[in-house]
């Protein structure tokens, strides 16, 4: 159980909790000291999961025993987490091991055929380091040549800021959604794999380098973003709006990232365009 981890998950999902997002019974009458933030109280999170606010306070400052599968149960009705998020309010709590097999598994031979017969849409499978394990050669086209590089700066964030302001960036309204979306998946993974050294070593470089990761990191938001909006600015083929897919291989950590654009679009023909021979 990591009583620390716990005690801020609960923190934050409970200040992101608004009072109109709960039963009206659940919150204090009119009358009442005013709120002085615009989350729930700990008291109010307390009678939402049935438990004494004694209790709920110590697990927010990380000073009670194991909460049982029943109270964690409560709380995530009580929090409204959605399912990611009960997974890993579960694994903080200790209520499901760690994982302690950081050794790399090879990525299944179905699977490379499968990114192999996406054919023109751009296509890689990360870790839960987030490190670009297989590809396709439409990816190689349309980022980089990750052949080329070397095994440690094959991982998405790594890349991302070294390619940031030159081949990619996010369109106006989306600035910062692919840091804080690698932010929560670090965060869902350090959960899983605790003992893996080099996926921390991996966060507090992140961290110390980017402010957006480090306050996404902070916030311990773990609910996946299946799809964000990216721009690419490709030397041959131009500026491309594109969309950054995600998608979870059953049994595995592996997920495979797709780039695709709106039918119809300059984009999506732009894409069809990808010499992917010389890949």
């Amino acid at each position: 159980m990591s009583r620390a981890e716990l005690a801020d998950f609960l923190r934050r999902r409970r200040d992101a909790l608004r009072p109109d997002q709960v039963p009206a019974a659940a919150t204090h009458p009119p009358g009442r000291r005013a709120r002085r933030t615009p989350g729930l109280r700990r008291e109010e999170v307390a009678a939402l999961a049935g438990v004494s606010v004694n209790y709920y306070e110590r697990l927010e400052q990380a000073r009670a025993p194991r909460p049982s599968p029943e109270v964690l149960a409560a709380l995530g009705t009580a929090l409204r987490l959605t399912p990611a998020e009960r997974e890993h309010l579960a694994r903080l709590a200790g209520q499901i091991p760690p994982d302690t097999n950081t050794d790399r598994r090879p990525v299944p031979a179905e699977t490379r055929r499968l990114l192999d017969r996406l054919g023109s849409i751009p296509a890689y499978l990360v870790d839960e380091r987030q490190d670009i394990v297989a590809w396709n050669s439409a990816a190689a086209a349309l980022i980089t040549d990750f052949g080329r590089l070397a095994p440690e700066e094959r991982n998405a964030m790594r890349l991302s800021v070294r390619l940031g302001g030159t081949l990619c960036s996010a369109p106006v309204g989306a600035e910062g959604e692919f840091v804080r979306q690698s932010a929560a998946q670090l965060r869902a993974a350090s959960a899983r794999y605790p003992a893996d050294r080099v996926l921390g070593e991996l966060v507090n470089e992140l961290a110390a380098h980017s402010p957006d990761f480090a306050a996404g990191w902070r916030d311990h938001d773990v609910r996946p973003v299946p799809t964000l909006r990216k721009r690419l600015h490709h030397p041959r083929l131009g500026e491309l709006e594109l969309e950054r897919q995600l998608l979870l291989l059953p049994g595995s950590d592996l997920q495979l990232v797709l780039y695709t654009a709106e039918p119809g679009s300059p984009s999506a023909a732009a894409l069809a365009r990808l010499d992917t021979h010389g890949h």
